[in-house]
């Protein structure tokens, strides 16, 4: 495949290209989520393979499933398995999200991840490649495509955890609560201290009952440096690769 790149990523590598890349969003994810380890784990959209590699890195997950529709993105997330020899803890599997009854185990998995396409089809920016489109609009998928996939997969009590823009977090939460997986938390992520939260984080139980946590804010600068909270997320990653997608 042309166009590839190699990027490290602590003690493994990551190979991304032009079209099938990740973002600052992707490492708050796999953060957010990675507060409990989990012995399975899904990532639903799985790009590249970022989400499972810093679970994997980290120790946060045992083994990590990735669905991905786009045949281009699921090759380099096998790549991925195959350059950092993880492929026993890391499976790829090229289906899309609303076919994973049959092509991936029912309530095995005790968390889900998904970085969702942001956008409704046919808002935002338009002069996308078709791959980056159906990456960030919902041209393929919906979020209630997202949650119907995670109550499959998930066991009772497991996890769904999310990253998205807040003027969608009315639809997170009624998407998820329809589906019966409970909203529990919350998270804002913001650029700097008197700026609106460009990133919301939100982890979803299912079968959990009513009741969230709304922790503080993740601040991701201040006076134009990285915070020391978002300096440990990256950790020994290099600083500033991520961006804002």
């Amino acid at each position: 495949m042309d166009g590839l790149k190699k990027e490290p990523l602590g003690k493994f590598e990551i190979m991304v290209s032009s079209d099938h890349t990740f973002g600052t969003d992707a490492v708050l994810l796999a953060d957010f989520a990675g507060r409990q380890r989990a012995k399975k784990a899904c990532d639903i959209g799985t790009g590249c393979g970022i989400i499972p590699l810093l679970l994997l890195k980290d120790g946060k997950a045992l083994e990590v499933h990735g669905v991905e529709l786009q045949p281009a993105a699921a090759e380099i997330a096998g790549k991925n398995a195959t350059l950092n020899g993880i492929e026993a803890q890391f499976s790829v599997h090229n289906v899309d999200m609303k076919e994973v009854k049959g092509a991936l185990p029912h309530a095995e998995f005790d968390l889900v991840t998904c970085n969702p396409p942001y956008k409704v089809d046919g808002t935002g920016n338009q002069n996308l490649t078709e791959a980056q489109r159906i990456a960030r609009h919902e041209v393929k998928c919906t979020f209630s495509d997202v949650t119907a996939a995670a109550k499959y997969l998930l066991k009772f009590g497991g996890r769904l955890c999310v990253c998205h823009r807040p003027e969608r977090l009315a639809d997170i939460i009624c998407d998820m609560r329809e589906c019966g997986i409970e909203p529990k938390v919350l998270r804002e992520v913001i650029q700097r201290e008197g700026k609106e939260a460009w990133l919301v984080l939100v982890e979803g139980k299912l079968g959990g009952n009513r009741g969230m946590t709304v922790l503080p804010p993740l601040y991701v600068e201040k006076n134009g440096e990285l915070t020391d909270e978002m300096i440990a997320i990256y950790g020994d990653y290099k600083q500033g690769h991520g961006r804002k997608i």
